[in-house]
């Protein structure tokens, strides 16, 4: 794959041999995102986890201290009181079977994250082909399944992401962006660094965080010295 200059300047950068601590990780993805938009930065761990058991099986999800740096619009599927609850709390679209052909058959999916309540993961369900494929599918355990919908916006709003085991058995997880400060980005990584700690499967043997990187949008990937962060 043929990369242009401002990838290879960057890259220059990095030492590929070297395992490094957060704070020097940090600092240095600062300096290797150099693309003219404000870039997203990922944190990227291989798990030691087999997705294939249910027990090895990590979803969550943590609200960030500094947040992602990203307007995120959300879709609530509610009915009666709650649709009112769903307006009032900041939510961007609310509707119920009426959005069904909307997504299904329009290919509409101008939101970012997905909530509802209990009572509408029947009429969830039906999208469970479209959205589940793109992660937007509503789960208890990420918070997005829930009767709090004021609770649920407000956690989106202020930061939360979602983690979840890939068929790689790889985390993909934002941290912020580019333009965050370092101590905002610190903040961040260790939350996330804490959130999936607690999540580590208690049936796991051997190693948990096989290997981690963080990237920004269009920059080159830095190796990270798990020994430091993960038990």
């Amino acid at each position: 794959m043929k990369h242009g200059k401002r990838y290879v300047e960057a890259a220059k950068l990095v030492d590929r041999t070297n395992f490094y601590d957060a704070a020097e990780a940090i600092s240095l993805i600062k300096k290797t995102a150099c693309a003219k938009f404000d870039e997203t930065i990922e944190l990227h761990v291989r798990t030691g986890c087999d997705g294939r058991h249910a027990e090895q099986q990590i979803r969550g999800a943590v609200v960030l201290p500094h947040g992602t740096g990203k307007t995120v619009k959300i879709l609530v599927f509610a009915k009666g009181a709650k649709v009112d609850e769903a307006q009032a709390a900041g939510a961007d679209y609310v509707g119920g079977d009426e959005l069904i052909p909307k997504i299904q058959n329009e290919g509409w999916l101008d939101f970012d994250v997905v909530v509802a309540t209990p009572d509408m993961m029947g009429v969830v369900g039906r999208l469970g082909k479209v959205l589940g494929p793109k992660g937007l599918m509503p789960n208890p355990k990420a918070g997005t399944v829930t009767m709090d919908i004021t609770k649920a916006i407000a956690d989106i709003k202020a930061g939360k992401v979602e983690y979840r085991l890939d068929k790689s058995n790889i985390i993909h997880v934002p941290l912020g962006k580019a333009s965050f400060d370092e101590t905002k980005l610190a903040e961040n990584f260790q939350t996330i660094i804490d959130a999936l700690n607690k999540a580590k499967p208690a049936s796991l043997k051997g190693t948990y965080m096989k290997s981690a990187i963080i990237s920004s949008t269009m920059g080159p990937g830095i190796k990270l010295n798990t020994a430091k962060f993960s038990n």
